[in-house]
């Protein structure tokens, strides 16, 4: 049962099957990286709702001249000299100027901003502060939803969905709080490939594949 439940664990757990598609995600990322930015003196990089944690194990770290920015609502950790925190917000990022990064990079954050609008405007900051970008988002078709590892939850009635995640321990092996249950429930939207394109209009599309079918959608301009 213990290792079943790590399987089934977010993907911050090392032993959980979103860990394992999180570093093959990286690792597609830091190729792409590299044959971007190889040569430049000097690399920011904005890490849009990111953690220090993401970053510990990529080849990255050790690019000489590498910076990278963690932008949160809330104070997060940090102890590596090429990574610093600061609090804001994804959708008004005033306080950074147009074309003020090299790269901003976002994993899973996007369709957790409750409404289109709210991802629209995320989007438009994204687009403007950074010269390039790579946002991940999982895909709203999948036939497992990302965030309670269940079939087709996306498509639930809330209540009924409520009543799942509070009373049984279908999702993840684990009973959720009413409070957690609920907050998650109002704030994740997900997205599809069109809205995807919509919001990142020119961006190439990179589909992870599960079984023939798209798990997860990144918008880039890397190539």
């Amino acid at each position: 049962m213990s290792s079943l439940f790590n399987f089934l664990a977010s993907s911050d757990n090392p032993k959980s099957l979103g860990y394992k598609f999180r570093t093959k995600r990286l690792q597609e990322f830091e190729k792409m990286f590299f044959t971007r930015f190889s040569g430049l003196e000097k690399i920011e990089i904005l890490d849009v709702g990111g953690t220090s944690y993401f970053w510990q194990n990529s080849t990255l770290l050790s690019y000489p001249g590498l910076r990278i920015t963690l932008l949160n609502l809330y104070p997060v950790e940090t102890s590596h000299p090429a990574i610093h925190a600061v609090q804001g917000d994804a959708t008004d990022m005033r306080e950074f100027e147009e074309d003020s990064f090299d790269l901003v990079f976002s994993n899973s954050v996007i369709e957790h901003l409750y409404t289109l609008e709210q991802q629209q405007k995320m989007a438009s900051e994204i687009r403007r502060v950074g010269k390039s970008y790579f946002i991940q988002t999982p895909n709203a078709y999948f036939p497992i939803e990302a965030h309670y590892a269940l079939p087709f939850a996306q498509y639930y009635p809330k209540a009924f969905l409520h009543f799942i995640l509070t009373k049984t321990k279908l999702s993840r092996l684990k009973r959720w709080g009413a409070a957690e249950a609920s907050q998650y429930q109002d704030e994740i939207r997900l997205l599809n490939e069109k809205e995807m394109n919509v919001l990142f209009p020119g961006a190439s599309l990179l589909k992870e594949k599960v079984l023939g079918l798209t798990k997860s959608i990144t918008a880039h301009n890397l190539v």
